[in-house]
């Protein structure tokens, strides 16, 4: 017991005297006015003064210049051919067709600027045996829009269209086994130039929508053969070649890629005149389905709709399924 005692006292005396220790390490020194000296470093040292000479770099000149503009040419060739002998029991007749497509579009953006071109030329002829010559598919197409960007999704547009054909078209009637044609229209017969300006919204790159508050559309008939009566042609008098309007107009456009190597391309066109009641609004819409077979080949689809009391008091249709050989210039 006496020894447990005498451990336990000397514990104590050595907690107090490390507390104490503690307590004198941890009292502040004033060392000002004191000569310290700190030990030399056993390392060597120098001491002396750098030198730095400059270096001369001699300027890379990069000779890039930036483009605004981005084009894009296609241009396709569809050829149709059937042959039959003259046996042939299953019926059917020669023919021969032949169709053209060029489609250039050029875009230049630059900030909030920007100009669209786009040139659409078709022509295609069917020829069967024993019959006159027929054209399938006739059209020339030139649209222009530069626009000014105002917020995220719209801008400010002004446009100029034109729009004609370049043959002659017929209507074929049977008179005593005999096709008789006749002809109901021609190259700026009639023909369309449009002005318009307004707003345009534009939330993504593959839809837009003009509203043109400010339009003009002149309808041009310069060929007076087709004048075989006295009535109106495409909305022009008998004796007249000039007809202005003054409208409101929408125009909306979609093009995707909306499967892989299928793109769908279609435009709507609605045409409200100002000084003619409301039953003479002109619809058109024209719409293509374009799906690449390989690099060079591919099968389109495309169909037109049109409402234009001027020329028909019912709905026009027109529709074309061709398989050829497409070439896009850049690839």
């Amino acid at each position: 017991m006496k020894i447990f005692y005498a451990s336990l006292l000397l514990v104590f005396v050595v907690s107090i005297n490390t507390l104490s220790a503690q307590e004198v390490d941890t009292i502040p020194i004033d060392t000002k006015g004191l000569d310290i000296k700190l030990k030399r470093s056993p390392l060597p040292s120098r001491t002396g003064n750098l030198i730095f000479k400059p270096v001369t770099l001699s300027p890379v000149v990069v000779d890039e210049k930036v483009n605004y503009w981005k084009t894009k040419t296609a241009i396709g060739i569809n050829v149709n051919q059937a042959t039959f002998s003259n046996n042939w029991k299953g019926g059917g007749v020669n023919s021969l067709a032949v169709g053209g497509l060029v489609n250039y579009k050029a875009e230049y953006s630059k900030e909030n600027y920007s100009y669209v071109s786009e040139v659409i030329l078709e022509y295609g002829k069917i020829k069967n045996k024993d019959q006159l010559q027929k054209k399938t598919r006739d059209r020339i197409f030139w649209d222009n829009k530069a626009a000014i960007q105002m917020s995220k999704n719209w801008y400010f547009f002004a446009s100029i269209n034109f729009e004609s054909q370049f043959d002659k078209g017929f209507k074929y009637e049977m008179k005593d086994g005999v096709e008789i044609p006749t002809q109901i229209s021609g190259f700026m017969a009639p023909g369309y130039l449009t002005e318009s300006m307004g707003f345009e919204y534009k939330p993504n790159k593959y839809f837009s929508t003009r509203i043109g508050t400010g339009t003009a559309k002149q309808t041009f008939v310069l060929d007076k053969s087709i004048f075989i009566d006295k009535t109106p042609k495409f909305g022009v008098d008998s004796g007249k070649t000039f007809r202005n309007e003054l409208a409101f107009q929408i125009v909306s456009n979609f093009e995707k890629e909306i499967f892989t190597n299928t793109t769908l391309k279609a435009r709507y066109q609605m045409f409200i005149p100002y000084d003619r009641p409301l039953v003479h609004i002109d619809h058109r819409l024209d719409i293509s389905l374009t799906s690449k077979l390989n690099r060079l080949m591919n099968v389109s689809l495309s169909g037109i709709g049109l409402m234009d009391k001027d020329t028909d008091n019912s709905i026009q249709g027109s529709q074309t399924l061709a398989l050829g050989v497409m070439f896009v210039f850049p690839r």
